[in-house]
């Protein structure tokens, strides 16, 4: 892997000058900043906490003597990367003084309204401060009005009714609709959600929504996996996992295209469609044992990417016109959504009383370490376990009682999972389910947990 990312940055370097430098001395070179790289790496990952340590006590060390760990941000923690974020953006607003952002609303059209009003302003205006007036009524933004369109804009949105997003799943978390493209001017107005979106960060406001994890991976450029397809629809999950897993042989009418009646299912209520080649010709072609991982690696990328690439791409246009992908892209998904959406309040006590047991009961010494251990939790790491569990940091209005799986209400829950004491926690997001294994101690517990939590990002599911 060193060899040929060396040799590309050698070939890179040798266009760029016409071909004079020596391919030789390119490739030393590039390769002795890689070996530098890895081997800063390797310390700060032996080191992991006591950087963040000193980050914390000094935020500014990320633009400085530390700012190699920027090209291995999985090693810096959360509410470090959350600052280093918000400083970047205040040097933004330093650079350019704009003049204010003034708009002006009617409470029952604040979508049209806003859309009219921000869709053609130049991406500099909008780093100016957000000046919101709501027709008819009194009172001088002095941010509580901001923080009201914020809320009601984001309501507007993401209603089922603008035909511009669809939850999917545990209808917990939204996507883009495949069908927006009922709506006029839909993809105009994908660019003005992704505009509000990266406002939101841009001015530290927090917005009441759950993307899906497939939709969080297209903002920070990283790809997805058939894993994120277990959220959208488990049972075709399942399929594709069975097929990694098992000899497709003896399967004679697999080959690489989807039938009408999938193409139907992916496009929601989309009647007049014909079936999709993944591939030129795909539909001659049959998927064998040596192409299988490709077949469902296409399968993965048109279902959550091909669908509504265009609603993807119209988003990306607005929002990287204020938040540069070089800067969001230091976050992974679950971080973009405590981002964009902030830590969660979880009541336990609410949580610990809706929870169902397989396996275990309430009694069982494992439970009760589980429960004491989330007990010392800190804000970041209980939504990270809920988002482990659910697939979402979003706490239910009405509590956890009213907490929604695949199939309709389904409560939180731990089962006793078999096989080696020593193995992580495991989840099926779909269910709300928390795979525990039987661990002999507390502290072997609260490790794995942990672990499973803060870096676990997929391969957790059917096991």
């Amino acid at each position: 892997m060193q060899q040929d990312h060396a040799d590309v940055t050698a070939r890179e370097v040798k266009e760029s000058a016409g071909g004079s430098v020596s391919l030789t001395t390119c490739s030393t070179d590039s390769q002795r900043k890689l070996d530098g790289s890895v081997t800063f790496a390797r310390f700060a990952e032996k080191h992991r906490r006591l950087l963040n340590t000193f980050i914390r006590q000094n935020p500014g060390l990320l633009e400085k003597s530390l700012s190699m760990m920027l090209k291995v941000p999985r090693l810096i923690d959360f509410d470090n990367k959350r600052a280093y974020f918000r400083s970047r953006i205040r040097q933004q607003h330093e650079q350019h003084l704009s003049g204010p952002l003034r708009i002006s609303v009617r409470r029952a059209y604040v979508l049209e309204d806003s859309y009219n009003q921000l869709r053609m302003r130049p991406s500099l205006d909008l780093k100016g401060r957000l000046n919101v007036q709501f027709q008819g009524e009194e009172g001088i933004d002095a941010g509580g009005l901001t923080r009201e369109w914020y809320q009601l804009l984001s309501r507007v949105i993401f209603d089922k009714g603008a035909l511009l997003f669809t939850t999917v799943g545990s209808n917990a978390t939204f996507q883009p609709n495949p069908n927006s493209v009922y709506q006029t001017e839909h993809l105009s107005y994908f660019k003005f959600v992704g505009r509000v979106v990266a406002k939101a960060l841009f001015d530290g406001q927090l917005l009441d929504v759950y993307f899906t994890r497939s939709f969080y991976k297209h903002i920070l450029g990283v790809k997805v996996t058939y894993h994120d397809i277990e959220a959208v629809d488990p049972d075709y999950y399942k399929n594709l996992k069975w097929m990694l897993e098992n000899d497709v042989s003896d399967i004679p009418d697999l080959t690489f295209s989807m039938d009408a009646d999938e193409e139907k299912h992916i496009l929601y209520e989309k009647t007049e469609v014909t079936d999709y080649e993944l591939k030129p010709g795909g539909r001659n072609i049959r998927v064998t044992e040596e192409t299988k991982h490709e077949y469902v690696d296409l399968v993965a990328d048109h279902i959550l990417t091909n669908a509504i690439r265009p609603q993807i791409n119209s988003f990306l246009d607005g929002f990287t016109e204020l938040v540069p992908r070089e800067l969001i892209s230091i976050f992974n998904d679950k971080e973009l959504e405590l981002l964009i959406s902030g830590l969660p309040e979880i009541d336990l006590d609410d949580l610990k009383a809706n929870t169902e047991y397989t396996g275990y009961t309430a009694a069982s010494s494992v439970v009760q370490w589980f429960w004491e251990v989330v007990k010392g939790f800190n804000k970041e790491d209980m939504a990270r376990l809920l988002q482990f569990v659910t697939g979402t940091s979003k706490v239910p209005l009405e509590g956890f009682k009213a907490l929604q799986g695949i199939s309709g209400p389904q409560r939180f829950q731990i089962h006793k999972a078999y096989g080696a004491p020593e193995r992580l926690p495991s989840a099926h997001t779909c269910f709300n389910q928390l795979d525990l294994p039987e661990y002999t101690t507390k502290e072997q517990l609260q490790e794995r947990l942990l672990l499973a939590i803060h870096e676990a990002s997929e391969g957790f599911g059917f096991g």
